[in-house]
């Protein structure tokens, strides 16, 4: 029983949501949530532009509200819109706005709003797209247009929960022509996305500025010890000027006189002529 109670809750919030983009087509309304309250049925609508959902003095919510009385027997529901920080990443707005764009510029000129849709979105942060545009574009035989960019995960858990899909439809002359997106948002985290720390360097870096600070130190105590030797060189010289000079003693002079004469070379004393002796 229960089962079967949760999922027709689940079948009537997703009768309620199509319902509800279904009536506010072309106005920015990218997804809803519903949310039961002890007063009533809560409907949050995400848009890109609230105040086109609300209308003039909010006659769009008062008829979307009398709707929802009717149609799905819904006892008091609140409508509450919230913007869409970032519409350029939500997937439903960019579909909308590429089947606006084909409705009302037609199909001569899908190629240039594909290429700028694709271009806003990469703009705006987004790591890759997909569009894919089918139908009898740009002539009468139907045809499959794929427009793509950046990095876009295929397969995988990442592709089911982590890409956001959406899909839309533009009503032409030549028939329906249907809109799939696909949007890989910047703040999802990828599996294969490995994060290297640069250990290495730190513990490089760490040695290095290690060994600056043991020359530095070394070089300082050079200096010390360098300004200590100076400062004793002048403390002994000091002292040494201070300190009266010994007198010699006389023994020490005499014995250093004897000494000089003796090195000194002997004066020649001039010879003496002899007189010859008379007989």
């Amino acid at each position: 029983m229960i089962e079967r109670q949760i999922v027709a809750s689940n079948v009537k919030e997703l009768e309620i949501q199509e319902y509800v983009t279904t009536a506010l087509k072309n106005l920015g309304q990218s997804h809803i949530k519903l949310q039961k309250t002890p007063l009533g049925e809560k409907i949050v609508i995400f848009a890109s532009r609230p105040g086109l959902i609300v209308g003039k003095k909010g006659q769009n919510i008062k008829k979307l509200t009398d709707d929802l009385k009717e149609k799905f027997k819904l006892e008091n529901p609140q409508i509450e819109i919230n913007e869409v920080e970032n519409p350029n990443l939500d997937a439903q707005i960019v579909a909308e706005r590429v089947a606006s764009s084909l409705e009302k510029f037609g199909t001569q000129r899908f190629k240039g709003i594909g290429h700028k849709i694709m271009s806003d979105v990469m703009g705006a942060g987004a790591l890759g797209i997909e569009i894919l545009i089918s139908g009898k574009i740009p002539s009468s035989r139907a045809k499959r247009w794929r427009f793509y960019q950046g990095y876009l995960k295929k397969c995988g858990d990442i592709a089911i929960i982590g890409v956001r899909k959406a899909y839309a439809a533009a009503q032409l002359k030549t028939g329906t022509v249907g809109i799939i997106v696909k949007i890989m948002p910047p703040d999802i985290k990828l599996p294969d996305q490995v994060i290297i720390h640069s250990v290495a360097t730190q513990a490089a870096d760490e040695i290095k500025a290690a060994v600056k600070k043991e020359t530095e130190k070394k070089k300082e105590e050079a200096k010390e010890t360098e300004k200590k030797k100076e400062s004793a060189e002048k403390e002994e010289k000091k002292k040494r000027a201070r300190k009266p000079k010994k007198e010699k003693a006389p023994e020490a002079d005499a014995e250093k006189n004897e000494e000089i004469k003796k090195e000194e070379p002997k004066k020649e004393e001039p010879k003496k002529e002899e007189t010859p002796v008379k007989e």
